[in-house]
């Protein structure tokens, strides 16, 4: 078990429980799209994010995007840490039928990716050393033709199947999401394997 300086948001409770065996902080759930509704709870995540900072971890589906969008917009980016997981195919245990998108959630993630995620992402452990990793900048993108050209949506979505991320990402999306999931250097070998 690592303990972590912020506390994490996830969409639910399940996600919960295959994050609390692995960290010791705390983690707070939004109920899914509750967190749209609960004026408590937003408050609440402001001040973890004042005191602590906050990690959000939601699933890799629209769902998961839409909450995280809702969050960035309602708490001060320098105060979030934004962990994503890959867009894995699969089902979790406890369900009877894969998802609509037909790709695990959080709480279907081994350990090993989630832990990697959140180091990604730039998680304070305890007790060890985490430098901020080289930053992607969005000049970064359009370099490498991924946002400003006419075909930069399709360029994204070819790189976004070969990197294992969720298809139709925004170039701000993939921003964050390739610093959460891989180094810089990965990120730059894989553009620059496109066609």
């Amino acid at each position: 078990m690592i303990r972590i300086r912020e506390a994490i948001v996830v969409e639910g409770r399940y996600d919960k429980a295959a994050l609390a065996p692995l960290v010791d902080t705390v983690i707070v759930e939004t109920n899914g799209f509750g967190i749209f509704r609960d004026r408590e709870k937003l408050a609440y995540l402001r001040r973890l994010a004042e005191k602590r900072g906050l990690l959000i971890l939601t699933d890799s589906d629209g769902a998961g995007f839409v909450i995280r969008s809702h969050l960035k917009s309602a708490i001060p980016a320098a105060q979030c840490k934004q962990a994503f997981i890959p867009e894995l195919s699969g089902k979790e245990r406890r369900k009877a039928k894969p998802s609509k998108a037909g790709t695990l959630g959080v709480e279907g993630m081994p350990p090993e990716i989630l832990l990697a995620a959140l180091r990604r992402a730039g998680a304070t452990i305890e007790g060890e050393d985490c430098p901020a990793p080289p930053k992607l900048k969005k000049s970064d993108l359009y370099a490498l033709g991924l946002s400003g050209t006419p075909d930069s949506a399709e360029r994204r979505a070819a790189l976004c199947r070969r990197m294992g991320l969720p298809s139709g990402m925004t170039a701000n999306a993939l921003l964050d999401a390739v610093g959460s999931l891989y180094t810089y250097e990965e990120f730059l070998r894989a553009a620059k394997e496109l066609p």
